[in-house]
């Protein structure tokens, strides 16, 4: 028999009318309504078949350019940096947010170019927003080494993440958050920062298979509105933000690792799917990441961001494309 039940937090204001809070399927988190639960035999089947692109993809060398800045972590105005794959440091009225900082290699993941700074360069950070546990988007060395170099840090997370969080960082303070819930942030900020939907899933280990929630991120100002994709597959919620918030500013979304089709289709994003994301948006600014910093899937390294450039150029993309540097600044 199928159990059913529903999770937010309840210490947090929901912004949807009548939004129960997210489902849970037999123990697992759901994807909006459905359970989605990757195939260990898709995932076999990737590693056993032969690549069509490998010799494209061994002869494609590119990375993205990088622009050295150890500073600007002291920076006062509002802007945003891009450190690599998903990770962002984003300054608005002061206030300093770091998102899924990834900023050190490990066993599973290589950076294929440097950050724009040392990790010992990243201070001042008032809050870290974690968009869900996979390890290029939550890494525990990176968390532990922002912690002691920003011992005031606070961490904005989603519904089940806490233990997790607080295993890598004892004594961090966190609110978890479930879809379409604001976060309590002191008012005088001048910030709301909002977690809402991905199609997408979780899992580190072998027995948590979607037991932490995944999702993305709004930001508001009284001049500025930055929404923050983490990881995700093609899917209505766009458009449905688009109709709670209105268009965003900026729209931050991951544009690669979709190849083969048929084991990333449902958790990324390609970057037709990330134009029409945009587009269902009205994003006024679409900022791609997700690519050229780990080698996570089939496409050449950079494909993913050719094509976007193409689509762009071609009118399919309503709003602007902005394709930072590695450590530019952005001003916002």
């Amino acid at each position: 028999m199928t159990t059913i039940r529903y999770r937010r937090n309840d210490h947090l204001k929901t912004v949807k009318p009548n939004y129960p809070g997210n489902k849970i399927i037999d123990g697992q988190f759901a994807n909006g309504d459905e359970l989605y639960t990757p195939s260990f035999k898709t995932v076999l089947k990737w590693q056993l078949s032969p690549n069509p692109q490998k010799a494209e993809k061994e002869k494609d060398k590119y990375v993205p350019p990088v622009i050295p800045d150890a500073q600007v972590f002291t920076a006062n105005n509002d802007l945003l940096v891009w450190l690599g794959h998903a990770s962002f440091l984003l300054q608005l009225n002061g206030v300093s947010f770091l998102l899924d900082p990834v900023l050190l290699d490990s066993p599973f993941l290589r950076r294929r170019h440097p950050l724009p700074c040392s990790i010992n360069d990243i201070r001042h950070i008032d809050y870290l927003a974690l968009s869900h546990g996979h390890r290029d988007h939550l890494d525990e060395k990176s968390i532990k080494a922002l912690v002691k170099n920003n011992p005031q840090v606070k961490a904005l997370i989603p519904l089940a993440m806490g233990e997790l969080l607080h295993h890598m960082a004892p004594g961090i303070t966190y609110q978890e958050a479930g879809w379409y819930q604001q976060y309590s942030l002191p008012e005088n900020l001048g910030v709301a920062v909002y977690y809402l939907p991905a199609a997408h899933w979780h899992r580190r280990g072998l027995t948590d298979m979607n037991k932490i929630l995944w999702g993305s991120f709004l930001f508001q100002t009284a001049t500025q509105l930055i929404y923050f994709g983490g990881d995700s597959a093609y899917e209505k919620h766009f458009a449905e933000i688009k109709e709670l918030f209105g268009p965003p500013d900026v729209a931050i979304l991951p544009i690669g690792a979709y190849k083969p089709p048929y084991l990333m289709q449902l958790s990324h994003m390609n970057p037709p799917e990330a134009v029409q994301a945009c587009n269902d948006l009205g994003a006024k600014t679409l900022i791609p990441m997700h690519y050229g910093t780990f080698d996570l899937s089939d496409e050449p390294a950079g494909e993913s961001i050719r094509w976007m450039q193409e689509l762009a150029a071609a009118g399919k993309l309503q709003g602007k494309l902005k394709i930072p540097a590695v450590g530019e600044r952005v001003l916002l």
